[in-house]
């Protein structure tokens, strides 16, 4: 490793979607049950470096995507365009949309001041969701890949974006079956920005390995416990980011992968964490979707304290180290391949210790951040309680062994509900 200031990054490729920023004063639309709600993941400035560090905010929202079901057989079913309407009746168009493959359907919350807001919107989007597929006969299902269901015959959506998608990409997009849960965090400095992506580059492998979720693939145990890690990985964009220093070396990048017919703009960038094309944030896009909101809180507290904790290493121009791309690479295929159920790589030591280590050493790192926001006992809390009771690709294949990838399907659908509706279900 060398050690470096921020602003010697040396620039190279590297992956764009939508984005959760600051919200404009007085913009508010009705939601479920007639309450006031801010619309999710609006737009933020785009003027460039136009917050210092005393005017940051670290706002966040969450974007998931979950699988449609049959009610009966549980078997994917592509029919996002029949359960689109009645979602949009509840939410608004602005928290719920279509992905490239009609058996998923993607919502995003509203922006967050805080981790109590993040719980309760992501659990009213998952209970208007799920009501909504329900009105079809249909379930949703939060899991990095279908336990059983197969690619085969799976329909694109019908958009001009993602017909093109799959005449570019082919067998690759015929199978991006998957689902993830995006992170936004409001980061107002376009340059600060790409430092603190330099700097989280690390920690990302831990945060795969709390959230894996995703065993299976077609029936079969695919021996890793985030797979669609490993499909998504086929992309030509897609992986961890290399450093890059400043917001000039990410232009390049993206120009170059343009004037080249890469990719027709910076959306089309899938890294593991990214700015974002449309908004001002950080777009942490490393974890499967998670199978509980419990675990979706955790996950957007880690990243956001990430992304305070760097920004202000960041900001202080503190020296650090760049493990080599070819570590981080191995890393994220450890975490992907085991999870927390075996050793992960420590990148500051260049050495493999055991997974709960590693997330100790995670949160050793964020605890004063945590601290000085209050939420260190919920967010530590989260954490330990995943490494004690195993992420969701342990609990998938605990559901195998007592009735098969039917009752894994099962036990996703049971568990996508948030428990306040699944108890008066």
């Amino acid at each position: 490793m060398q050690r470096h200031r921020d602003r010697d990054g040396t620039p190279n490729a590297g992956p764009g979607a939508r984005g959760a920023a600051e919200q404009p004063a007085g913009s508010v639309t009705i939601g479920p049950a007639g309450r006031g709600r801010k619309v999710g993941l609006v737009e933020g400035r785009r003027n460039g470096n136009n917050c210092g560090m005393g005017d940051e905010r670290f706002t966040v929202g969450v974007e998931e995507e979950y699988l449609i079901v049959d009610a009966e057989t549980l078997e994917l079913r592509p029919v996002v365009d029949t359960i689109l309407p009645q979602a949009r009746r509840r939410l608004g168009d602005d928290q719920v949309t279509s992905e490239m493959l009609a058996a998923l359907i993607e919502v995003e919350t509203p922006v967050c001041d805080g981790l109590d807001q993040v719980r309760d919107e992501v659990g009213s989007l998952r209970t208007e969701v799920v009501a909504a597929a329900a009105e079809k006969g249909r379930r949703i299902l939060a899991a990095g890949t279908h336990p059983f269901s197969t690619w085969r015959g799976q329909d694109v959506t019908d958009d001009e974006r993602y017909h093109r998608l799959a005449e570019d990409y082919q067998q690759l997009a015929r199978e991006q079956l998957i689902c993830g849960c995006h992170v936004h965090v409001f980061v107002g400095d376009r340059d600060v920005a790409i430092r603190i992506i330099d700097r989280t580059r690390p920690w990302l492998p831990v945060l795969l390995a709390l959230t894996a979720n995703s065993p299976f693939w077609e029936g079969v145990d695919t021996g890793y416990a985030s797979y669609r890690t490993a499909v998504f990985d086929r992309w030509p964009t897609s992986g961890a980011p290399v450093p890059l220093g400043s917001r000039a070396a990410y232009d390049e990048v993206v120009h170059a992968l343009v004037a080249t017919g890469s990719i027709p703009d910076a959306s089309q960038l899938y890294w593991d964490v990214r700015p974002s094309d449309r908004f001002e944030t950080l777009e942490f896009r490393i974890a499967d979707v998670c199978a509980t909101v419990d675990e979706t809180v955790m996950l957007a507290g880690l990243a956001r304290s990430l992304t305070r904790t760097c920004h202000g290493q960041a900001v202080r121009d503190e020296p650090f180290d760049h493990p080599r791309p070819e570590l981080v690479r191995a890393a994220r295929w450890r975490a992907a391949r085991h999870g927390l159920e075996a050793e992960l790589v420590d990148l500051s030591e260049c050495r493999a210790v055991p997974a709960g280590d590693m997330v100790e050493h995670l949160l050793a790192f964020l605890r004063p951040d945590l601290e000085e926001h209050g939420e260190w006992d919920e967010v530590a809390g989260l954490v330990r309680r995943q490494v004690e009771q195993g992420s969701g690709a342990r609990r998938q294949r605990e559901a195998a062994e007592r009735g098969g990838v039917v009752a894994v399907a099962a036990a996703l659908v049971d568990q996508t509900v948030p428990p306040a509706v699944a108890s008066s279900a």
